[in-house]
């Protein structure tokens, strides 16, 4: 269950303070659409808008704005701004702005267009050791997740909300139904797989240019041998010039699943889009 999910799920039976970061300025711990949530009771908040003395003020100030709502008392200004110097004990130097309500069960289809984050498509071949790595790793993050592997039963009984796992033989027979701007991950269980699938995405970008990243698991002498293969193929330098080969971000040399599932999805916040990284 995601924290929008269990946000949603709370305030059917109770209101909370919803607190949004509206606008800023200058060096701030969080960006514009952060947010957390007080429920009456509550020491900790679901989501955050940064940590610090700016959420433990925010927090309070939640509280009181909710008590308010409870009885029935006047709102305040919806937004305020909060200046992170010296008086909140935070030397960032930017200047937050917090919008504060109230919200209901009557608030949460609006609540859900908006505080739904938007996702960046990643489809992922293989379901073996660093697959399941990878996929708890990128959980969490702003990334939805196809995954796609030619065998039965790889994959976990429960995935994350964002997952859509797929059995497709030929694996590469998926390629042409990925969705739009995917960041395309290759680690079959099979060499062989492995080329078919690089093959079928590089076709689909001559067709269509629309995977921005093609990463492929392993060495350099294995991509050496698949670039000998691919050219024989009838694919430009240009063309596999796309391919990235070995993945992950350089200088983490540990070869454990988890270890290259972290760089992995380092490497792909590297290329998330302004509005989403």
């Amino acid at each position: 269950m995601t924290v929008l999910d269990c946000l949603l799920r709370r305030i059917e039976a109770a209101p909370a303070c919803l607190v949004t970061v509206e606008s800023t300025q200058g060096s701030v711990p969080r960006e514009p659409g952060a947010w957390m949530a007080l429920f009456a009771g509550d020491s900790q908040p679901l989501g955050t808008i940064g940590g610090g003395h700016l959420e433990l003020q925010a927090m309070h100030e939640a509280h009181e704005r909710l008590a308010d709502h409870l009885a029935g008392r006047p709102a305040r200004a919806a937004v305020v701004r909060r200046a992170l110097g010296p008086s909140l004990g935070q030397c960032c130097g930017g200047v937050v702005h917090l919008r504060f309500e109230c919200v209901a069960a009557a608030d949460a289809p609006a609540l859900r267009r908006r505080l739904a984050p938007r996702l960046q498509p990643v489809a992922l071949f293989g379901g073996g050791h660093v697959g399941h790595a990878l996929a708890r790793v990128l959980a969490p993050l702003p990334f939805a997740l196809h995954w796609i592997d030619s065998r039965e039963g790889v994959f976990p009984p429960q995935v994350d909300a964002d997952t859509v796992c797929e059995h497709s033989d030929p694996v590469q027979a998926a390629v042409p139904d990925l969705a739009p701007q995917s960041c395309v991950l290759i680690m079959s269980f099979s060499h062989a797989e492995d080329l078919d699938i690089v093959a079928a995405c590089l076709l689909r970008q001559r067709e269509r240019g629309d995977l921005p990243f093609i990463g492929l698991i392993g060495s350099r002498t294995k991509w050496a041998t698949f670039r000998h293969r691919l050219a024989a193929r009838g694919f430009s330098n240009e063309e596999l010039a796309h391919i990235t080969c070995p993945i992950g971000v350089p200088g983490i040399t540990g070869k454990e699943p988890e270890v290259i599932a972290v760089a992995v999805a380092a490497q792909l916040l590297q290329l998330l889009p302004r509005d989403l990284a």
